[in-house]
């Protein structure tokens, strides 16, 4: 009689390593690249303080993370699709990122 398929199989256990990824950086030739905008726009931004302070007064080269990326994006879009000039973004950035802090902190209030 034979025995089934399962039965004479060996049972095998394997580990896997699992790490977690460092987060992207990129330069800041990199990341104007790939907003399509120029180094020189990117450097200026920084200097009106639209990724926060830390990349304004920085005397390094700055870098750049997915967040400051997509936020890069939304400046581009909302200066080439609805005419905003990069002062008004300074102002519009202050608002987002205050709006994002409220919103994080009704988050926190509501718990879990």
């Amino acid at each position: 009689m034979k025995q089934p398929h399962s039965e004479k199989q060996a049972r095998s256990l394997s580990l896997v390593l699992v790490t977690r990824a460092r987060p992207a950086t990129y330069s800041l030739a990199h990341a104007a690249r790939l907003a399509a905008v120029h180094p020189e726009m990117l450097r200026y931004y920084c200097q009106l303080g639209l990724f926060g302070e830390a990349r304004a007064k920085t005397e390094s080269e700055p870098i750049f993370d997915d967040d400051a990326l997509f936020e890069l994006r939304r400046f581009e879009h909302f200066r080439r699709h609805h005419g905003i000039n990069r002062k008004t973004l300074r102002l519009i950035c202050g608002l987002w990122r205050e709006v994002e802090q409220l919103q994080a902190e009704i988050r926190f209030l509501r718990g879990p």
